[in-house]
């Protein structure tokens, strides 16, 4: 497996992948599915903050970060994403892009990590918190999907 920053030539295979998530599950409360024009986009504007996991040429999954909130104040805190493919799940896959992508968020200057995790998305916060991220808030009923509304958890990694 390797690790390595996204392409355009990635971008059909992530969107196979978060587009299941978007539509079946509640690891995210939007409901916009992704294209391969948007995620190009994505993957130029972020250079290596938007990684891909591949082996023997598939996308396995991806992680990316971005700034937590607009401003230069902000500038050194980042937010960031990371989804497997089905194929991926148990491996260490999911580890080993977020040791990769938290080194490159510190090479690039940022004091920490956050993840925003669905309240319902257990294994989700279990991960977060196996790499070191501790739970700094619940927003209770902040998210809507599914016809219910859900909670967020915010949690931080000072890198």
């Amino acid at each position: 497996m390797i690790i390595r920053p996204a392409t355009a030539a990635d971008a059909v295979a992530v969107a196979a992948i978060w587009n299941p998530i978007i539509d079946e599950s509640a690891a995210t409360f939007t409901n916009l599915r992704k294209t391969p024009e948007g995620l190009a986009a994505d993957f130029a504007a972020r250079g290596p903050a938007f990684l891909v996991a591949e082996e023997e040429g598939l996308v396995l999954g991806f992680a990316t970060f971005f700034q937590f909130r607009g401003g230069p104040g902000y500038a050194r805190t980042l937010e960031h994403t990371v989804i497997l493919g089905p194929a991926a799940r148990g491996r260490g896959v999911g580890r080993t892009l977020m040791m990769a992508l938290m080194a490159e968020a510190r090479a690039q200057g940022a004091h920490s990590l956050f993840a925003g995790v669905s309240g319902e998305n257990s294994a989700g916060i279990a991960f977060h918190a196996a790499l070191g991220f501790s739970e700094i808030a619940r927003l209770p009923e902040v998210g809507f999907k599914f016809g219910r509304w859900m909670d967020l958890v915010l949690m931080q990694k000072f890198l």
